[in-house]
């Protein structure tokens, strides 16, 4: 087979029922958001090599369960289209609706309350002593005894905010 013996009509024929790619998108889809979202809770930015090679790994191996048998470009559209769907669908209901975002979105937890590190919640979320100092003196504090509360965010950032008597506060 050459490169001029392209069969378009495969190229664009269903190889797997459009309703099977659905429903396998939808499984996939909500599986693995539920993982990332009770699993993963960090920045992309501050992802460790583990965290990196479980989400290719991941991508990979839910790969073949969404697609099953399917080999046509077809078949991937309505795939990638059944999981932007989903996507944009809980985005929606997520700003519409707080019931709904409190599922999808992870409170803040609070790691620095009055200079103190909470190892508890440090622990929850393995943040080591290091990542915690590294972050206060991104944000320009020397001292962890200057800090009244750090927070990570639902969106796996951390926050920062400086006790008003500190002299980097202003």
């Amino acid at each position: 087979m050459n490169l001029f013996d392209i069969n378009l009509a495969d190229t664009f024929a269903f190889t797997v029922s459009p309703l099977e790619l659905m429903l396998r998108g939808t499984l996939m889809y909500w599986f693995l958001f539920i993982v990332l979202r009770f699993v993963l809770r960090r920045d992309v930015g501050s992802l460790a090599i583990s965290d990196f090679l479980f989400i290719v790994i991941l991508g990979d191996a839910a790969q073949n369960s969404m697609i099953g048998s399917g080999t046509s470009a077809i078949d991937g559209m309505v795939l990638i289209g059944t999981l932007v769907s989903w996507s944009y669908l809980l985005n929606y209901t997520s700003y519409r609706f707080p019931l709904v975002q409190r599922f999808t979105s992870a409170p803040r937890l609070c790691l620095v309350r009055d200079g103190k590190m909470l190892r508890r919640n440090m622990r929850r979320e393995f943040i080591t002593d290091e990542e915690l100092n590294a972050k206060i003196r991104h944000e320009g504090v020397e001292d962890i005894a200057d800090v009244k509360c750090m927070y990570l965010e639902s969106d796996g950032e951390m926050s920062v905010i400086r006790n008003d008597e500190s002299p980097a506060g202003g």
